[in-house]
């Protein structure tokens, strides 16, 4: 993937990505970063270099990033490290 600067477009891109190929992630960062447990549905809404926005059962929570991020690439890497970081959990 290209780094491009972290534009509404290229959010809309990261967002639209997730939601439809990794909606367990989206999932798994609402309940380990935003603190809701019992998440049971969430879509990733936007990604600025600050946060991302998710839609966590209907409620709107914000996830701040560890660092500024520099573009979509390093919006990439992150949210794969951000996963990476949680623990495992069986099903």
């Amino acid at each position: 993937m290209a780094s491009d600067p972290l534009t509404t477009d290229v959010s809309a891109r990261i967002c639209r990505h997730m939601n439809d190929d990794h909606a367990e992630a989206v999932v798994a960062y609402a309940r380990h970063y935003g603190g809701i447990n019992n998440a049971e549905k969430a879509r990733m809404m936007a990604v600025t270099p600050e946060a991302m926005e998710l839609e966590v059962d209907g409620n709107i929570v914000q996830i701040k990033f560890d660092h500024t991020l520099s573009d979509s690439e390093d919006a990439h890497q992150t949210l794969v490290t951000m996963l990476r970081a949680m623990p495992k959990t069986s099903s």
